[in-house]
């Protein structure tokens, strides 16, 4: 199969979760035979910030304006399937220009659901309009559970397919025995207003009041007015590639959800994923789904209050670490996920190949 992906970023980690998500997918899906371009439109704030300039597994460019991306026209009209992602600049219009020229399957990629949603309701159309849903194949989306029947009975999606996040296991292995656990409770991702008084929950709280915790707070844009405890470590930016080790050194980390993504549930973190395949103890906030995915109190803990992270530090941390890796590495790795891509395009693509249900007068 030909893949033309046209995604925010492929090249730069930096304060987005799309570029992880992308790597470890198409990673996998070329390791399954395809071939693959990535378009990406040339940013400043990525462009000063890139980690990932020349990836082996497939064709990365950029394009300066709507107008540069007529240069690849043909490559999008010759693919077998071409995906469009969430926070696209000038989303709409590149949408438009995908179904206008592309002969093969459509899809968009939806890394942002429930935002999106939000995002609509109110009439912003940033990245996708309404009226442009229609026109794809495939509406993939990063929320799972009763939003794929809205996005179809809504928005008319001829299809809505939950494609989550995933890891690559390579990337995330668990640490070595006898390495130091430099943290006893950590915490990625980039700052965001409507997580913050979870963080101050769950985290800067009990180590506020417990000043013997050792906690670390990784992550850009977190606003120079915090408070934070002194047994709060702070990372301003930490490469995926040292996600690994990060997690590695951390007794348990926390996971933090956007109040979007609660509203709509089943809307798992690639951070839930990393951490487990690192064997890292999880303790999260609570969604509708996040127990069709990891078990309460075998694989994961849930919490609402740090009187609860509290006593979830003082359990059995080794247990609940490998229970929730072993999960991970049965349902959520990127060959899981690059699998699942490849029978949703290869159905779409049937059913494109059969053309309308023409009935006999």
């Amino acid at each position: 199969m030909r893949l033309v992906v046209l995604g925010l970023t492929l090249s730069s980690s930096w304060g987005n979760g799309h570029a992880t998500t992308f790597r470890a997918l198409l990673k996998a899906f070329a390791a399954r035979g395809h071939d693959i371009l990535f378009l990406e439109r040339d940013k400043p704030w990525y462009a000063s910030q890139r980690d990932l300039a020349d990836p082996d597994y497939c064709q990365l460019a950029f394009y300066d304006s709507l107008g540069d991306l007529a240069d690849w026209r043909r490559e999008i009209a010759g693919a077998d399937a071409v995906i469009v992602g969430s926070y696209v600049p000038e989303g709409v219009a590149v949408a438009g220009l995908v179904q206008q020229w592309a002969e093969g399957v459509t899809a968009f990629y939806d890394i942002d659901t429930p935002v999106t949603l939000a995002k609509l309701a109110r009439g912003d159309t940033e990245y996708i309009a309404p009226e442009t849903i229609p026109g794809f194949d495939i509406y993939f989306s990063f929320t799972g559970g009763p939003t794929l029947a809205r996005i179809e009975a809504e928005f008319g999606a001829p299809a809505a397919r939950a494609l989550y996040c995933s890891v690559d296991p390579a990337l995330y292995p668990p640490p070595a025995p006898g390495t130091r656990k430099l943290w006893d409770l950590s915490y990625l991702g980039t700052y965001s207003p409507d997580r913050q008084p979870t963080l101050e929950r769950l985290l800067i709280a009990p180590a506020r009041a417990n000043p013997g915790l050792r906690c670390v707070v990784a992550g850009p844009q977190y606003p120079s007015d915090i408070d934070w405890p002194d047994n709060v470590a702070r990372i301003e930016h930490l490469p995926p590639a040292e996600h690994a080790a990060f997690y590695g050194a951390s007794r348990f980390t926390l996971n933090v959800t956007r109040a979007d993504m609660i509203a709509a549930g089943w809307s798992p973190s690639v951070r839930l994923f990393e951490a487990a395949a690192c064997g890292t103890p999880i303790i999260s906030d609570i969604w509708d789904g996040i127990e069709q995915l990891f078990t309460p109190d075998a694989e994961i803990i849930l919490a609402r209050s740090g009187a609860e992270v509290e006593a979830a530090l003082a359990g059995d941390a080794e247990a609940l670490g490998r229970a929730a890796r072993a999960r991970v590495m049965a349902a959520h790795t990127a060959a899981h996920r690059a699998a699942e891509l490849d029978d949703h395009l290869s159905q779409a693509t049937a059913k494109k190949a059969a053309g309308p249900l023409v009935l006999a007068r």
